[in-house]
């Protein structure tokens, strides 16, 4: 979608920006995902693009926890990790979410 400004967004773009940041902001724990959301949902070009580029990291990180855990058939781990897993992507994935609201309307 195209912006007043001429800048046209993705969500492949916003998907990125918010995954590479997020990896590289882990240890601020709150302030980090709300930076990447701000700055992927600002790349994603508009609202509707942010929320599935905030959506799609969640989604990624379950699936690969659903693929290691079948992988190693262990079930108590698997639910360890899950339970684990659970908690992060919900300390992580509301503020980016929010954030990335937020950046999508200003884009």
């Amino acid at each position: 979608m195209a912006t007043a400004t001429g800048r046209q967004g993705s969500i492949l773009s916003g998907t990125l920006w918010m995954i590479g940041l997020a990896i590289l902001l882990f240890w601020l724990p709150v302030i980090g995902p709300l930076i990447a959301g701000f700055v992927g949902g600002r790349k994603s070009g508009g609202v509707g693009a942010a929320l599935i580029s905030s959506i799609i990291p969640a989604l990624l990180a379950a699936g690969l926890l659903l693929l290691i855990g079948s992988v190693i058939g262990a079930p108590l781990l698997g639910a360890i990790a899950g339970a684990g897993l659970f908690i992060i992507l919900l300390v992580e994935t509301v503020p980016m979410m929010i954030a990335a609201i937020v950046g999508g309307a200003m884009a």
